[in-house]
């Protein structure tokens, strides 16, 4: 060995225990990806993962890796034993530094707009790996949430696995919306605040799951969700109404929103069409949704029937993709 090459070599060496010490644990960087804070996308210790949001969870357990979840939020109800075996951080809009950092996590995947600010400022300063995963409604989103925490937690193969067999299932849902002749206009009906409804707009994960499944939000005048006026829900026209299974409450039924006076009028109200879906499955955009816009689009089109999905085969599932 000359003595350039050694002096190359001792230098590599010296940049890999850099990393090392100094990036938390850091073990690989995928450069083109970045999380929601935009920070590029690295393979972290999860030997002790914090999971906050209801789709990471999902996710994680989906990757093989629920034995490395040692904390989830109120949001993580699927599967079901994670809030059973887990411990609960709270829901994650209202965290407590305390009882995530009480956990020793070695690594913290929180979704983006995770809160409140104070805590995760506070989660920052303690400089434990904070993962902030993007929350796109799109089916790109969800791939895309895929591949940032399995790469996070070191499987980035299992997640690229996950991601091809879920592309196939939107390639399918695709295929049915193009048979679309008309689409149906859906609004979709947060609660109820006195007699005045509060209802979806743009930019939000109702009016994702709407326009996967091939229908049209009947609101198309703001973003976010906002109570709208008696004036305002008869001139949406929605052809069906849609609300949310709740774990905590009753869900919302055809009879409550039909006796409104303000939906009394609508062309959803000629046959009472209404339908629920389940909050975290068809909301949440996890692995999932794919599923669940499928169902939604079967209650939308009823006369197009649909064939089981490439993740429905009995080769092709998710669970193919854990070894």
């Amino acid at each position: 060995m000359t003595g350039g090459s050694g002096s190359a070599h001792a230098l590599r060496i010296a940049a890999l225990a850099a990393m090392m010490l100094f990036g938390g644990g850091a073990l690989a960087v995928d450069a083109a990806m970045k999380d929601a804070a935009g920070q590029p996308v690295v393979a972290r210790d999860a030997s002790r993962v914090v999971s906050i949001g209801g789709a990471i969870t999902e996710v994680l357990y989906a990757l093989g890796k629920d034995a490395n979840v040692v904390g989830v939020d109120t949001t993580s109800q699927y599967p079901p034993r994670a809030l059973k075996d887990k411990p609960n951080v709270g829901y994650m809009r209202q965290l407590s530094p305390e009882g995530v950092l009480g956990l020793t996590p070695s690594l913290i995947l929180a979704s983006e707009g995770s809160g409140p600010k104070e805590t995760l400022s506070v989660l920052e300063a303690a400089r434990v790996p904070l993962v902030l995963v993007p929350d796109h409604f799109t089916a790109e989103g969800i791939l895309d949430k895929i591949k940032i925490v399995s790469r996070s937690v070191g499987a980035g193969d299992r997640g690229d696995c996950i991601v091809k067999v879920l592309r196939a299932d939107f390639a399918a849902l695709d295929k049915l919306k193009a048979r679309i002749e008309k689409r149906k206009r859906v609004m979709f009906v947060f609660s109820f605040v006195g007699s005045r409804a509060m209802v979806a707009g743009h930019h939000t994960a109702a009016n994702g799951i709407i326009e996967l499944a091939g229908g049209v939000n009947a609101i198309d005048a703001f973003d976010g969700y906002k109570q709208i006026n008696d004036e305002a829900v008869a001139a949406a026209k929605p052809d069906i109404v849609l609300a949310m299974t709740r774990s905590h409450a009753p869900a919302m039924t055809a009879n409550e929103v039909f006796s409104n006076p303000a939906f009394a009028l609508t062309p959803a109200a000629k046959d009472k069409s209404f339908a629920l879906v389940e909050a975290l499955s068809a909301l949440g955009f996890g692995p999932r949704t794919a599923l669940a816009a499928r169902d939604l689009f079967g209650t939308l089109y009823p006369s197009l029937k649909s064939a089981p999905f490439p993740s429905e085969q009995a080769s092709g599932g998710i669970e193919s993709c854990i070894p």
